[in-house]
């Protein structure tokens, strides 16, 4: 490629009079000692003429390529920047021009450019902007569901900054590699474009027109063809390999590519209303998803509350509507969700109300929320002490070295090992249990008076995650925060929180005291399938038969009567209510306390 950019500097320089020189007395001469490629019809040198051509014809791909990148780009991050209606029309345009084969929107475009070189490159550059919109529409979606993302949008960044900080930059290796291999596909398309007729014209030559010139004289002189022919194969090569070492190049965090952000100062908020004792306050929650035959409700109904320094814990197997509970206390459903309940507050805020200044304000300073990967939850090109100061310094309004020296000291907090040290690696240098410690520091970088931890130690090995449990245990007690702890381990929720929620199939079946005996089939059956020392190795281990319920396929009746073995008729038809078996103790359940014959 080096040699490719040399050449092209260099050739026109070198040889761009004996290129144009005519000779008549070597008219269409073959190969020979002093004509390499022979002549053309002019008796010019065909191989200084491809030599001298490289600068055109390379240039004339760039200029498409950049048409190409900036098109695509716009249309790519279009959705993401416009949000989901108006990013419809735009994915289906994209969608309706990928259709077309690129070399007939390129003849297209060239029809309604008109033929030349300007005309040529604006239609090879939008007709390669649409693969270009794919491409970053697929990455841009994908990395729009990271919880790096979620975190950003619940602090209030705007959608251009989230882009630009947290977006691309985790998008650029497969941005550039296609960009790098694009240039390689418009010097092609460009060749064939004057080979045509309608790309670069008389006396301008590139090596689509010598190639044209050469196929004419093919059987008089077949080299007049390979030499043109042959460039555009090596260069095209040339610009893929290029793409391929390029990519494994990348890796320059996001900060040193960025310039400062100036923040403007804002009003101080208005000070709270009269604290109350309840931090989260739930009622008839509902969460509702677009599915391929209908509304999908994979919450349904959800009533609970939290106090000040209490710890709930949330159980029940995958796909009981956990997870999707603690994402919509938290504001973090996507787009294509629907939250709906009676009342759903937050320390006195409405969350259910339009979003709000004061609202952003609330969540960013007073919520933490502990994802179950913490590497989906850290931007990877970003490192870790920057990652927690943003927290600092959007909220606290402090200046980046305060913000730097309250992360270190978060990370500190949370028995991060030589944290000043620590603070300036990135998410992938530390380990699984130091990066979910590091998510606690970030949820610790101010005052934050519930902390909602999702499934914070699925990944993590025994020792890490009692670690981890006993970290999140001294800061509830240190602090007085509240903690909503979710997990499908009814021994770890037993062993941190005071209260349990059991959900399945969306709804809450039992709410009961921890170390209280449950009344509800289900409750019963996770504690059975937990193993402890007491368990008799030559028996299999109990299990629950059956599966869990499909939310977009709820039965009739109680959601657990096919796996329930106390199930009868009445279960099979009518949905039981929760109600009260005691003041702190609820249960959904026609034959709660029941034993199974």
């Amino acid at each position: 490629m080096v040699a490719l950019i040399v050449l092209a500097i260099v050739a026109p320089i070198v040889w761009g009079d004996g290129a144009d020189a005519v000779d008549t007395d070597q008219i269409l001469a073959p190969p020979s000692g002093e004509h390499w490629a022979g002549t053309d019809n002019l008796g010019r040198d065909i191989l200084l003429r491809v030599l001298v051509a490289t600068r055109l014809s390379i240039v004339l791909a760039l200029l498409a390529t950049v048409i190409a990148v900036v098109a695509g780009l716009l249309l790519g991050a279009a959705p993401f920047l416009l949000g989901k209606r108006s990013g419809r029309v735009v994915v289906a345009a994209v969608n309706i021009a990928v259709a077309f084969p690129g070399i007939l929107l390129a003849l297209f475009f060239a029809v309604v450019f008109g033929i030349g070189a300007t005309g040529a490159v604006l239609a090879i550059g939008l007709a390669g902007a649409p693969g270009f919109a794919r491409l970053t529409q697929t990455l841009v979606a994908d990395v729009e569901a990271r919880d790096y993302v979620s975190a950003a949008r619940t602090v209030g960044i705007g959608r251009g900054r989230i882009l630009v900080r947290h977006v691309l930059p985790n998008v650029a290796e497969p941005l550039v590699v296609n960009a790098t291999i694009g240039a390689g596909t418009a010097l092609l398309s460009f060749a064939g474009l004057s080979f045509l007729g309608l790309g670069v014209q008389p006396p301008a030559y590139d090596w689509g027109r010598l190639l044209f010139d050469g196929i004419g004289t093919i059987y008089v002189n077949p080299a007049a063809a390979l030499a043109p022919g042959g460039a555009i194969v090596l260069a095209g090569l040339a610009f893929n390999f290029f793409g391929e070492s390029i990519a494994k190049g990348l890796g320059v965090p996001a900060d040193a590519r960025l310039p400062s952000l100036v923040r403007k100062k804002r009003a101080a908020a208005p000070a709270a209303e009269k604290e109350s004792d309840v931090v989260l306050d739930v009622r008839d929650l509902e969460v509702t998803l677009a599915g391929p035959a209908g509304p999908i409700r994979p919450v349904r109904g959800v009533s609970f509350h939290i106090r000040r320094g209490e710890a709930v814990g949330i159980v029940g197997e995958s796909g009981s509507g956990k997870s999707m509970t603690a994402l919509a206390v938290t504001k973090l459903i996507a787009d294509h969700g629907r939250v709906d309940a009676t009342r759903l507050e937050f320390l006195g805020t409405d969350l259910l109300a339009p979003r709000t200044t004061a609202q952003r304000r609330t969540l960013g300073t007073k919520l933490a929320m502990v994802f179950q990967d913490p590497m989906t939850a850290f931007n990877p090109t970003r490192r870790i002490g920057a990652q927690l100061a943003e927290v600092a310094t959007h909220h606290q309004k402090v200046t980046r070295k305060e913000a730097m020296t309250r992360a270190v000291d978060r990370l500190n907090a949370v028995q991060i090992p030589d944290p000043d040290s620590r603070a300036r690696l990135y998410p992938h240098e530390f380990s699984g249990g130091m990066r979910q410690r590091a998510m606690i520091g970030m949820g610790l970088m101010n005052t934050p008076a519930l902390i909602v931890a999702d499934e914070p130690t699925t990944a993590l090995d025994v020792t890490v995650q009692q670690q981890v449990l006993d970290l999140l245990a001294t800061i509830r007690e240190s602090d007085g925060a509240a903690l909503m702890l979710i997990s499908h381990d009814v021994a770890v929720i037993g062993d941190v929180c005071d209260r349990v929620l059991v959900m399945y199939a969306g709804r809450i079946v039992e709410e009961l005291p921890t170390g209280v005996k449950p009344l509800h089939p289900y409750t019963r059956a996770l504690m059975d399938a937990v193993p402890d020392m007491a368990t008799d190795l030559t028996r299999p281990l109990a299990t629950i038969p059956g599966r869990p319920v499909d939310p977009a396929d709820v039965p009739p009746g109680c959601p657990y009567a096919a796996r329930c073995p106390l199930a009868d008729d009445h279960c099979r038809t009518e949905d039981p209510p929760l109600a009260p078996d005691s003041p702190n103790h609820w249960v959904a359940c026609w034959h709660a306390g029941e034993e199974a014959p």
